[in-house]
This record gives structure tokens, sequence and C-alpha cells, in this order.
């Protein structure tokens, strides 16, 4: 009995002992927490995607209330819960909601089974990043989509699908909340996040070059019948100056871009694409037979200079 009376108290002892050592650490090290951060995250849609950059909803919390000490959202965006989210955070936050322009993803390949012939059959696992590891596709071009779906696991909404006939990735932009999770999912990185655009008659207007393929000319168009070339000839028709050629490749500033489509006419191509039907320019008449051109008026003599008075 003694031994057992013993060990009882030596157990409540030290038991007493370390939960006073615990109240004294969690008095000490005691972390806190300001009560909006939790308000903020209970608007949240706590999808959890990542696409406001930040680790989870949460994460996205702090960083709003932080931002609300320093006077303003701007910056901050939840893709998923969009403009009503943000003005329910910036509420509770006691700031003014920042517009915010809308973003959807863009699938930057136009390399379907048409256009870029399948070369080998690839007989792997059904990934894109073990493909693009491993075998390089079963096309010429090695950059351009796998079509193994990767980014369609990745899209928590099923705003994004497979087409079985082209074999490439669509976006339904009406599930779309630009995420970013397809992007992060496609180790080619043909999926961007752009703006929809300006609006034209309640549609979203875009210009963006459906290629990402950084070989040269003749390479590109072996892959692919509608790969860039980098000609520069849709960079020379630009009035805004919003295409750029690096690495044999164009690109399309959505910053500087107007959505006026002379680049989707001018591309040899036809690797631009665009969001609504850009309407092709009519060509000139030409003269009819037997009817000489109008020649131009020849510029008329200057005046004779003046003789010289004989002495």
């Amino acid at each position: 009995m003694d031994l057992i009376l013993v060990a009882v108290i030596a157990l409540g002892a030290i038991g007493l002992i370390a939960a006073i050592v615990l109240f004294v650490a969690s008095k000490k090290f005691a972390v806190f927490e300001d009560p909006r951060i939790a308000q903020v995250a209970e608007v949240l849609p706590q999808a959890n995607c990542g696409g406001c950059g930040y680790p989870g909803c949460s994460g996205f919390a702090g960083a709003c209330v932080k931002a609300a000490d320093a006077g303003s959202l701007e910056g901050k965006l939840c893709p998923v819960g969009g403009a009503p989210v943000m003005e329910k955070v910036a509420a509770i936050l006691g700031l003014e909601a920042v517009a915010s322009e809308p973003k959807v993803a863009v699938v930057r390949c136009n390399g379907s089974c048409e256009n870029r012939p399948r070369i080998v059959q690839y007989d792997g696992a059904v990934s894109c990043r073990v493909a693009h590891a491993t075998c390089g596709g079963e096309t010429l071009c090695s950059f351009g989509c796998l079509g193994c779906g990767d980014c369609v696991k990745a899209c928590q909404f099923g705003a994004i699908k497979m087409n079985p006939e082209t074999g490439l990735p669509e976006v339904d932009e009406a599930k779309c909340t630009a995420c970013g999770a397809c992007a992060k999912a496609c180790p080619r990185m043909i999926i961007q996040i752009r703006k929809k655009g300006r609006v034209v008659k309640e549609s979203h207007r875009r210009v963006w070059v459906s290629c990402v393929n950084k070989d040269k000319g003749a390479l590109a168009g072996k892959a692919c019948k509608v790969s860039c070339i980098g000609c520069s000839k849709c960079a020379k028709v630009c009035k805004k100056e919003a295409i750029t050629i690096e690495n044999n490749l164009a690109y399309i500033d959505p910053e500087k871009c107007i959505a006026c489509g002379l680049c989707v006419n001018e591309c040899p191509k036809k690797a631009i694409h665009a969001t609504w039907e850009v309407p092709v320019p009519k060509p000139k008449p030409a003269p009819a037979e037997g009817v000489a051109p109008v020649q131009q008026a020849a510029p008329k003599a200057a005046p004779a200079a003046a003789q010289q008075v004989q002495q």
C-alpha cells in the first residue's frame, strides 16, 4: 500500500508541475490573433484554391487585415468570391471595396489533332507532368498541350474540360473564377490568367497568341500548322505597340491591347485568336480592263531664274 500511495502522490505531483509549466508557457508565449481575421475568414468561400496568392483562405484573411491597417485593400482579391465577397470583407474592415477587372484562364495552344499530328503513341501514366518529364509528348512540338488533363483535375469548379475532338482543354468562362489552379498544374505553362478584356455590346473582347512555341519559324511550322513563326507582321500592324517578339514568339500585352483585331487578320498562320469574329477587310477593287490607271499630275516646274543683266 505504501508503494502504491507513493506512486500516486509522485504522479500527481509530476502532473501538477507539468500543468503549472504549461499554464505559464501559454501565458508567456501566447500569440494574439486579431478577431477580425476570423470574421473575414467566415465570409470567404473556403475554397483554399490559392488563387489569391496566399496559403488558403485564412492566410488571405490575415493579409486583408494587415492591408486594412495600412489603409487600403488595393491588390487584394478573392477570385472565387469576386466583388460580392470583397465588399463584405471591406465592410468588416471599415473600408471601401476596390473594384477589380474580371479575369479568366486562357489556353494558349491551338495544336489540335488536325493542326499538330501525332507521330508516336504515349502509353504511360495519364499525367501531363509525367509525359513532359519522360517522352515529351506525342507530337513534334515540345511546347504545346500534352492533353492528359492535369488542368481539368486541378480545377475545383468544373470550369475546364478536354475536348475529345481537338484533344485540347476548353475553359467555361461562366464557371471560371481565375483562381490559377489550372495554370499551376500545366507543366508547359500554356494556360495564362488574363483580363477578360474591354466590354463591347455586353461581351468581353480580348486577343491573344494561341501558341507558346519558341522554335524558329521553319521548325515551329513543321511541328504545327498554326504555330507562331515570329514573322513580326502582327507587331508592325499594332498601333498601340502591344505586341512584342521574343524568342521567335509573339506576345500580346493585355494592358496595352485595345482589341482592335488588326493583328488577327494580319497573322499569316492564324495563330492569333479573338473572342469575337473579327471582320475581314474588303480587298481594294482592281481597275477595270482597258482603263488606264489615273496618273498623278506632274509637279509644276520651278520658274526660270532671271537672266543676268548684261553689263
